[in-house]
């Protein structure tokens, strides 16, 4: 086995591709060799501007929101339809809704939306990714990777956001017992949690001054990651150097979950 990030011939399904994190990892997916679908719900032009960079005999991207069950079954099959086959999920949208609410404010419409855009529709993304990874023939024992974004809300919650930290613990025990589940159909099932990153989603927090300070001192490494940051740890986790992997929750937070 060559020791390198390699995805060559592998095609790759992104949720959320268009910014931040998802676009990180279509690149980085790209220059390991790997053909990329992405959707996207609302940046129509960042979405074209990454197909372009990219070549769109590699990459591609459609517009869909995932919020729900329904549109995730049409999603997969539009990956398919573009390159054929799916090797790999990368599940990377969700919503943080950025106001502090407590628990007693917490309207049900927030409820529904953020477990419906951070849960259902990943239920339905895996099982129809999954269904169609077993199908498929394979030669080196891998049928296929899954890769969840979680958060370090999902390991230790996170006060004022208990819809946020409910959905992203819930993909933390979906990876646990998804890893063991599909293991003998050679599928591999991993989490990277990330704590801090520079997004647009986290920006408005990391840009107000009343806030920055407190969410930098509880980093111990004192920084918000880079979105490439979070991407890598994906890539890993795709490639044959981390074909012994499943069932793992991958931390990439600058250390906060350790002192949070």
């Amino acid at each position: 086995m060559s020791v390198c990030l390699s995805l060559q011939n592998k095609v790759a399904l992104v949720t959320g591709g268009s910014r931040g994190i998802g676009a990180a990892t279509v690149r980085m997916f790209v220059e390991a060799g790997a053909s990329v679908f992405f959707n996207y719900e609302k940046s129509r032009a960042q979405a074209e501007r990454l197909v372009d960079e990219l070549g769109k005999d590699k990459c591609a991207a459609v517009a869909c929101n995932l919020s729900g069950t329904a549109t995730a079954p049409a999603l997969v099959a539009e990956a398919l339809r573009r390159f054929g086959r799916l090797d790999i999920l990368v599940v990377n949208h969700g919503v943080w809704p950025p106001q502090s609410v407590s628990i007693d404010n917490l309207s049900d419409a927030q409820w529904r939306n953020t477990v419906g855009i951070n849960l259902d529709s990943v239920f339905a993304l895996v099982k129809h990714a999954v269904a169609q990874m077993k199908k498929q023939k394979h030669e080196d024992g891998v049928a296929g990777h899954v890769v969840l974004v979680s958060s370090t809300a999902g390991q230790r919650g996170e006060a004022f956001h208990c819809d946020y930290a409910a959905t992203k613990g819930a993909i933390i025990s979906m990876v646990k017992g998804l890893s063991t589940e599909v293991a003998p159909d050679g599928i591999r099932v991993n989490c990277v949690a990330p704590g801090w990153v520079q997004t647009d989603m986290s920006m408005p927090a990391l840009s107000d001054p009343s806030s920055r300070g407190t969410v930098l001192s509880a980093i111990p490494l004192g920084r918000a990651a880079r979105p490439e940051e979070i991407a890598a740890p994906i890539l890993f986790l795709c490639t044959p150097l981390a074909g012994f992997i499943t069932g793992e929750i991958f931390n990439v937070n600058g250390g906060a979950v350790l002192v949070g």
